[in-house]
């Protein structure tokens, strides 16, 4: 009998950890984390009820060989941290040799951190081009009280962590769409930007972009050199509207002109589709409560639930 309940220990120090709820990134994965629980568990209860555990071998947790997987995390070498503003970050990873992460537009990865032995995970998008070769860059708010926030706060070049992925993704196709819109608040502005710059970089491409960022303040905005440089295409016009600025004086003259100060609200949203050249598609990315309002304006401004993206 001793040798059947120290088996059945065994088995158990064995059994796959249901993931806690902070281990969820909240969006919408395919696998999830708690897909790839359920696999696993299947996976045990099987080997458990043949009572052979290589059939639990192929479980692997990580991985090393530097492949982004939707399964496993891969771990990967950060090769510069540079910071933007006061909360915002740009980390840029190795990849090996030339290889890319091949994400398609808009996709993002999951990053899992650890604090004081609690695991969680998060979605990014990567703002690096989808065929950057040997490297790509994320873009990462760190907020006060964030579990992620004091993760990401630690980290120094050379060091290593953990993704896996991608997922999500909006299915965009050069010419589909005659005219997007494009509603971004503070970090939602990263998905954008690989729809962007495909647009950018594809001359056959003639879809009009309209990219509506909205900051708290001038200081606030991330990456205004590229964005500068998107604003000089033809087909791209880009609006800015900060929250927490009362005054455009202070602001230098090649911004005043596409700056609003106050909210995005209900007029302004009207106010922008109507100065669409086309009929627009709109992307949303931003916080829920950003992105619930920015829905319930543009039903306002008579653009229909169909014709919206949510990030």
């Amino acid at each position: 009998l001793q040798t059947m309940s120290g088996n059945e220990d065994d088995w158990l120090a064995l059994k796959p950890q249901a993931p806690s709820p902070s281990q969820c990134c909240g969006s919408g994965c395919k696998p999830c984390i708690y897909d790839v629980y359920e696999k696993e568990l299947a996976q045990w209860e099987r080997a458990k009820a043949k009572q052979d555990k290589s059939l639990l071998v192929e479980k692997k947790k990580q991985s090393n060989n530097s492949e982004l997987n939707p399964d496993t995390f891969t771990a990967f070498n950060i090769s510069s941290v540079e910071q933007l503003t006061e909360d915002t970050y740009q980390y840029k990873f190795e990849l090996p040799g030339n290889s890319s992460l091949r994400l398609s537009l808009g996709q993002h990865i999951v990053l899992r951190g650890m604090v004081n032995g609690l695991e969680f995970q998060r979605a990014y998008t990567p703002i690096s081009p989808g065929n950057a070769e040997g490297y790509f860059e994320v873009l990462m708010k760190c907020y006060e009280a964030g579990l992620m926030s004091q993760y990401i706060k630690t980290w120094k070049k050379g060091d290593t962590v953990f993704w896996r992925g991608p997922f999500g993704g909006f299915p965009y196709r050069p010419n589909k769409h005659g005219e997007l819109l494009m509603l971004a608040s503070g970090t939602g502005l990263t998905p954008m930007l690989p729809i962007l710059r495909s647009i950018t970089d594809d001359e056959a491409d003639e879809t009009f972009v309209t990219l509506v960022g909205c900051f708290r303040t001038f200081e606030k905005i991330y990456l205004k050199p590229l964005l500068q440089d998107l604003a000089r295409y033809w087909n791209i016009r880009i609006f800015y509207v900060l929250s927490q600025e009362t005054s455009l004086e202070k602001l230098p003259w090649s911004y005043q002109e596409n700056t609003y100060t106050g909210r995005l609200n209900e007029d302004l949203m009207k106010t922008i589709v109507n100065s669409c050249r086309r009929k627009p598609f709109v992307l949303i990315c931003g916080s829920s409560a950003f992105n619930e309002d920015m829905s319930r304006y543009l039903k306002a401004a008579g653009i229909e639930e169909n014709s919206c993206f949510v990030f």
